[in-house]
């Protein structure tokens, strides 16, 4: 499993609304809460397409959500 470079991860923001995200190293994802949107990280490259992302159930936001509290994951960058 490879990981996105911490360099490249501080700037990362969603294409759509332009805010933080989570990387879900485990599930090699990048996660927008506020969107309920995932985006694929193929090879330790972050796929940022919006139209490639993948919109998620209101059952798999609360569960990626425990994810991301459980393993104390912080956002890409805070505004």
């Amino acid at each position: 499993m490879a990981t996105i470079e911490p360099a490249l991860l501080s700037i990362l923001a969603c294409p759509e609304d332009k805010g933080p995200l989570f990387y879900i190293q485990a599930e090699e994802l990048l996660y927008n809460p506020r969107l309920h949107r995932a985006y694929k990280v193929v090879d330790g490259i972050p796929v940022m397409l919006i139209e490639e992302s993948t919109q998620v159930t209101d059952a798999e936001h609360a569960r990626l959500e425990g994810v991301i509290a459980a393993q104390g994951i912080k956002a890409t960058f805070t505004r």
